[in-house]
């Protein structure tokens, strides 16, 4: 009963309240609203081959993304998109730039989104034809603008920050939009700054009930750009802003979609999966904790029910500290403590710290199991 009760605590740590805003439908995934705050990725295979872009969705689906999005830089990869939606689960939304014809082949080929850049799509009159063939499918389009890429028009404002010309442009093709009928919309504001992109996001959040994609666009590799993401995309989520994520990283898709779960998580604005606790270890530890984390954190990926497990290196930083984890291990010499919501459960050797976890996670999700099928 303690676990169940640990886990209904675990839901109601939700300190965050989130902006209202519109909901929008991604084949199927609701955005915005009340709904979870979603996690998406981008391939970065060649989408004219169809089997290796299919491959590494299929890979993401397996890590949990929600949604992605796959780039369409020419008319053969526009027609790629049917057989690859064919092949895979998740919504698949197409990034579109330059060509407006690339977006209109986009839909007829059944993707579930549309993304565009209002700084290179074209002419009004170009974009009132993507937004026409949209509205017949009911594709909802993601407006994204990225400070890199602003019309010439507003790049040559010398007076207005960056963050200020890039909602400025983002609320005046919304309106396009939205004069022509057109609401099914979200938006993003992307820089690799993450200053600017914070202040754009905030400013927009003011003006707009739209539902806000948020990113660091161009962060950079797995180590830096995990860091610039997480303080960029954590901060607007805990200003209640953001509804769905992608952290842009230079590496494997599957890692953008890992960083952007554990940014939610470690928020309380995801309740799945395993919530890892690990201290750094110090002089006092004497067993190899750093593997033994290791070792858990892969053994225990698979999990999708929350439950938090603490790997500690000694008694100091054992159940005491570690005492709201649903299990944990306290490291001693040679051995270890195997505590259950801070109360010691049994002592065990080194070498049988790593089964013994494994084997009492594996008792505590038999447990909720059991209590959901009683209620």
């Amino acid at each position: 009963m303690a676990v169940v009760n640990n886990i209904e605590n675990m839901n109601n740590l939700q300190h965050i309240k989130r902006r209202k805003t519109r909901v929008v439908s991604v084949g199927g995934i609701f955005i915005g609203g009340n709904y979870p705050i979603t996690v998406q990725s981008m391939t970065n295979t060649d989408t004219r081959k169809i089997e290796d872009t299919v491959k590494q969705i299929k890979n993401l689906e397996k890590e949990g993304c929600d949604l992605v999005r796959v780039a369409v830089p020419d008319m053969s990869a526009a027609l790629a998109l049917n057989q690859i939606k064919e092949q895979i689960k998740i919504p698949l939304i197409a990034d579109v730039h330059f060509d407006y014809r690339l977006a209109l082949e986009a839909i007829k080929q059944g993707v579930d989104g549309l993304r565009i850049n209002p700084g290179n799509i074209g002419s009004k009159d170009k974009i009132k034809m993507v937004i026409e063939a949209a509205q017949k499918k009911n594709i909802p389009i993601r407006i994204g603008v990225n400070a890199g890429s602003l019309e010439k028009r507003l790049a040559k404002n010398k007076k207005a920050s960056i963050a200020e010309l890039m909602v400025e442009s983002a609320l005046n093709q919304v309106e396009i939009c939205e004069e022509m009928g057109f609401f099914n919309l979200l938006v993003s504001l992307k820089a690799s700054d993450i200053l600017t992109t914070v202040e754009a996001y905030r400013l927009i959040a003011k003006n707009t009930d739209l539902p806000l994609h948020l990113g660091i666009t161009e962060a950079g590799t797995v180590w830096a750009g995990t860091i610039k993401s997480a303080i960029g995309i954590g901060a607007l989520l805990l200003d209640g802003i953001g509804d769905t994520i992608r952290v842009s990283l230079t590496g494997d898709p599957i890692e953008e979609v890992r960083v952007g779960k554990q940014i939610l998580k470690s928020l309380g604005l995801k309740n799945e999966g395993i919530n890892f606790i690990s201290c750094p270890t110090c002089g006092r530890c004497e067993i190899n904790l750093i593997n033994l984390a290791k070792e858990a954190e892969e053994a225990l990926k698979h999990i999708k029910e929350p439950l938090t497990i603490a790997i500690m290196g000694c008694a100091v930083n054992g159940p005491g500290e570690a005492k709201g984890a649903d299990l944990g291990i306290a490291g001693g010499k040679g051995e270890g403590l195997l505590f259950k919501h801070g109360q010691i459960i049994k002592r065990v050797a080194e070498n049988r710290l790593l089964d013994a976890l494994l084997e009492e996670v594996n008792l505590t999700l038999e447990e909720l199991k059991s209590k959901k099928a009683e209620s």
